[in-house]
């Protein structure tokens, strides 16, 4: 437990930690990265180039401070960002590193404000929330490790099919090579790819939505070519163009809080943009091996009908189910004669047409998207509750329309 001193001090923080969060985390970064170059195999250099994990980082330590005294308002971010780091086999002698050179950047950065009693109570705090992720991630690898089918962080799969789904998306079917049966998972959860890839420095590692409904035999993973520069492009362009049936990657156990209630009983809408549509096709899979009554609304937008991933798949699942229906949107056709439901945006009122009140919905795709299709949901009455959504990398503040 935290004394009523150290929380009153952290608090009293918060509000500098809100303007000078990004400047710690940067800092932070950077000098742990140089003095741990280790650490580089664990980290997903795209998004630190870009500044997403800076950013994401920012945002919860000044969410830490703002709710020291309230650390249960944090369990939802606590669990989420666990899952990621349990896929990333972040172990227990990573946090005190991590501990040193945070309060290293908190003084660097604030200077003379960041006075003794500031970085001993920050020390403090930081122990209490370091054990509560330690502990979280300690039941998670538990129960990945002993599940039926379950591993330790790493296990080699073999590449065992590789399907282009569109102009952009190419699928990868991934079994493991030891022939042992696959642990269960939810639809909507991924999984992390660690390569060795010639030329790159360190190991990466990229985590990937399975495409597939859960099934013993093997994983789908459908991985969107990126702009072919460094370091965004690195993973998915050298799995397009240099990984292919019979070779090897590194595999963690599925993970991940977005995924499929399917215990449910209210309608459910899937809503995806671009590669987004990963996860959803887990969720479809699923629901139409289980042969659902749910009222099921598919909505999918893609930039143009080449870039449509999984369409004649996703329409004979839909076809299958008694009570489903999909959509379809592009931002342009390349083909005037092409049909589509939407043509630019999906808006508000698309949506109050197709999406039942009383529907929970799952969101995912680029921030954009997903931040104006949150906010045309929200604006027509759907409740947070409601609305589920899942991010590629770390989470970001969401601008919603």
């Amino acid at each position: 437990m935290l004394s009523q001193k150290t929380i009153d001090i952290v608090k009293s923080t918060a509000p500098v930690l809100e303007v000078k969060g990004k400047d710690i985390t940067t800092h932070f970064y950077r000098a742990m990265f140089a003095d741990h170059p280790e650490l580089l195999n664990i980290f997903n250099h795209a998004n630190q180039e870009k500044g997403r994990q800076q950013t994401a980082l920012a945002n919860t330590v000044y969410a830490a401070a703002k709710y020291i005294d309230q650390l249960e308002v944090l369990v939802p971010a606590v669990k989420q960002i666990a899952h990621k780091h349990r896929s990333l086999a972040v172990k227990p002698e990573h946090y005190p590193i991590v501990g040193e050179y945070l309060l290293k950047a908190i003084k660097e950065v604030l200077g003379d404000a960041a006075t003794d009693d500031i970085i001993n109570a920050w020390a403090e705090a930081y122990g209490v929330i370091a054990q509560v992720f330690i502990d979280t991630e300690a039941q998670m690898y538990k129960e990945a490790s002993e599940q039926a089918g379950g591993w330790m962080d790493f296990k080699e799969f073999e590449v065992a099919d590789k399907v282009k789904e569109s102009s952009l998306i190419t699928s990868f079917y991934l079994k493991p090579k030891d022939g042992a049966q696959l642990p269960a998972f939810h639809p909507g959860q991924y999984i992390t790819i660690k390569l060795n890839i010639p030329g790159e420095e360190n190991i990466v590692n990229r985590q990937y939505s399975l495409s597939a409904a859960p099934n013993k035999e093997y994983y789908r993973i459908s991985v969107k070519r990126e702009a072919d520069h460094q370091p965004e492009g690195t993973v998915s362009n050298y799995l397009h163009d240099h990984i292919g049936k019979g070779d090897t990657v590194e595999v963690s156990t599925p993970a991940g809080d977005f995924y499929l209630a399917n215990d449910r009983k209210e309608p459910v809408v899937l809503i995806s943009g671009g590669v987004g549509i990963t996860p959803m096709m887990s969720m479809l899979e699923t629901l139409a091996a289980e042969n659902s009554k749910r009222e099921i609304v598919f909505i999918h937008a893609a930039r143009n009908e080449e870039a449509h991933a999984f369409k004649e798949h996703t329409e004979q699942l839909v076809r299958e189910l008694d009570n489903a229906r999909s959509y379809m949107a592009y931002g342009e056709k390349k083909d005037k004669q092409t049909i589509c439901d939407v043509e630019g945006h999906i808006d508000a009122e698309f949506l109050k047409e197709v999406v039942p009140n009383n529907s929970i919905c799952y969101v995912c795709g680029p921030v954009p998207f997903m931040g104006a299709v949150i906010g045309h949901l929200s604006k027509n009455g759907l409740s947070e509750d409601q609305i589920k959504f899942e991010f590629f990398g770390p989470a970001v503040q969401l601008q919603q329309a």
